[in-house]
């Protein structure tokens, strides 16, 4: 029999990590009372991030992100030790697909039959779809519901490029790709109205559906009521779209009464534990590790932004993702990867050296995509490499297209005095250059290029959606879909937000349900609130 090699660093770590949860242990039993429950304070910031924001060492009270959000109202709805939920919203919650995903977490607390009891200073659209599916909805007399509707737009340029004298020259594949369009057009192209009003439909419906279910409304009750908007807090009320105008102060008293099982302080007040301790305390813990082995790992990756080459920090730079890519598909310890993408797309080159990055995890281990409010273009590229894909109903996704081009300023340099000469070898070498028109056999070129990057982009999505050549040639048009539309065009796998994504992540895997693994957050921001800040919260009660 072959002995078991055990290495030293490993084993150090592991104890470390026993330490810890032991010391969270005893902190719990400090905070969760043994008889009664607490109620769990949660504000929601402004907006929300995905990960939690880093904080100062003496920092005060730490902004959790969605993941932990989602994590901390799902551990309570099963944990005895908590009677409800205080939701306080102190700014817009950020896009549709957050609060969606928002509202999902809402509805569970509530099923597994604890109250949800919801307060802001206003509510917009979004914080009201999220907010809408709690037991009670409060904001004070002075707050309003800004409930109006949904606009798209955008901002043309052609006019004003006209009077300075600039031309854009733009070559786009796919009639719906319309990016460009507010260079070359002082209105909307037909085919770009097309899918706006398209995407206006459904991204409107979800925000009437999920308020009209969450406040017991007919849908065109609603409606009526957002043509009326916004409202006062009285006149909501009245209309039924919040409970009552109160005070943070009022609120804490109707606790003991929605939930009897309160737990009091000894000034007989309910006793409320700021989210971000029971978070930090209750949340992910993997429980204590065998000093022999390690627990599996699951690879949690945040891509947000446009994609780019090099290996910078702002948005999605893919020298930076690819080499974290690498080193998971290579750590034997990771299972699986979900890949959590908010992108509008970007540089073509880039786009496709992260799609390679993801086909080769996904020949090793499982990779699920949890789509956020737009992952489109490049990021859809990206996107279609994954095992299975998840969006929200109102995630902006697909624009399988590509355009891109220059401006030529010659017009304006001659409105301006300025002139620029030179010398070139190559009958093409100024093709880039902003001091003359494009010639027909430039264009061509341009043309046949980059309907070669469209050719490469509608095979890898044919390949990785599993659909025929001709239907992706029919949906790659450069049009945008919502995420509901894109599951019935075989787009997108399934609707859902990121812990819809990692359950299913955890089935590809192999993971049994209740098994311990260890979720790796990337990038790294620790999550934890400042020391004293930290202690101050667990040994007190939370403040409104």
């Amino acid at each position: 029999m072959q002995a078991m090699t055990v290495q030293p660093a490993a084993v150090l770590r592991r104890i470390g990590a026993n330490l810890a949860r032991g010391a969270r242990r005893l902190t719990a039993r400090f905070v969760l009372p043994r008889r009664g429950g607490v109620w769990l304070m949660l504000r929601l910031g402004a907006p929300i991030d995905e990960l939690a924001a880093p904080t100062l060492p003496f920092g005060e009270r730490p902004l959790l992100g969605l993941l932990d959000i989602l994590a901390v109202l799902e551990a309570a709805g099963r944990d005895a030790r908590v009677a409800g939920v205080v939701l306080r919203f102190e700014g817009p919650v950020g896009g549709p697909s957050r609060a969606l995903s928002l509202r999902r977490a809402v509805d569970r607390v509530r099923a597994a039959g604890k109250p949800v009891v919801v307060w802001s200073e206003s509510f917009d659209a979004e914080s009201l779809v999220a907010a809408s599916g709690g037991t009670r909805l409060y904001l004070p007399e002075s707050g309003n519901v800004f409930l109006v509707g949904l606009r798209l737009e955008s901002l043309h340029w052609k006019r004003l490029l006209d009077r300075l004298g600039v031309q854009p020259e733009i070559v786009r594949v796919g009639r719906h790709k319309s990016a460009a369009e507010r260079f070359t057009r002082d209105r909307l192209s037909p085919e770009d109205r097309e899918q706006l009003e398209e995407l206006a439909d459904d991204l409107y419906e979800s925000l009437i559906g999920a308020v009209a279910e969450g406040r017991g409304l007919g849908p065109a009750a609603l409606r009526d009521l957002v043509d009326t908007g916004p409202h006062t807090a009285a006149a909501a009320v009245g209309a039924g779209l919040a409970d009552g105008c109160r005070y943070p102060d009022e609120v804490e008293s109707e606790f003991s009464e929605l939930a009897p099982s309160t737990a009091l302080d000894s000034n007989g007040r309910p006793r409320v534990v700021d989210a971000a301790t029971y978070c930090a305390l209750c949340v992910g813990d993997p429980g204590w590790r065998p000093l022999g082995r390690d627990l599996p790992r699951v690879a949690y990756v945040v891509a947000r932004g446009g994609i780019h080459r090099g290996a910078g920090t702002r948005g999605i730079a893919v020298d930076r993702l690819r080499v974290l890519l690498e080193r998971l598909r290579a750590d034997e310890r990771v299972c699986g990867v979900l890949l959590r993408i908010d992108s509008p797309g970007g540089d073509a080159v880039a786009s496709d050296l992260l799609w390679r990055a993801v086909t080769l995890v996904a020949r090793e281990k499982p990779v699920v995509v949890s789509m956020g409010d737009v992952v489109a273009s490049g990021g859809y590229y990206v996107a279609a490499a994954a095992d299975a894909v998840f969006a929200e109903r109102a995630t902006v996704t697909g624009s399988i297209g590509v355009v891109g081009g220059r401006a030529n300023l010659e017009g304006l340099y001659e409105k301006i005095g300025l002139t620029r000469d030179g010398v070139e070898r190559g009958a093409r070498a100024g093709l880039l250059s902003h001091t003359h028109a494009t010639r027909p056999d430039e264009r061509a070129a341009l043309r046949e290029l980059f309907e070669s990057v469209h050719a490469t982009f509608s095979d890898r999505v044919a390949r990785g959606r599993g659909l025929d050549p001709e239907r992706v040639a029919e949906l790659a048009t450069g049009r945008v879909w919502s995420g509901g539309r894109a599951v019935g065009l075989g787009l997108v796998d399934t609707l859902g937000g990121p812990l819809e994504a990692l359950g299913e992540l955890r089935r590809r895997a192999g993971l049994a349900e209740g098994e311990r693994y260890i979720l790796d957050l990337h990038p790294r921001i620790a999550p934890l609130p400042g020391l004293f800040g930290f202690l101050r919260r667990a040994t007190g009660r939370a403040a409104w």
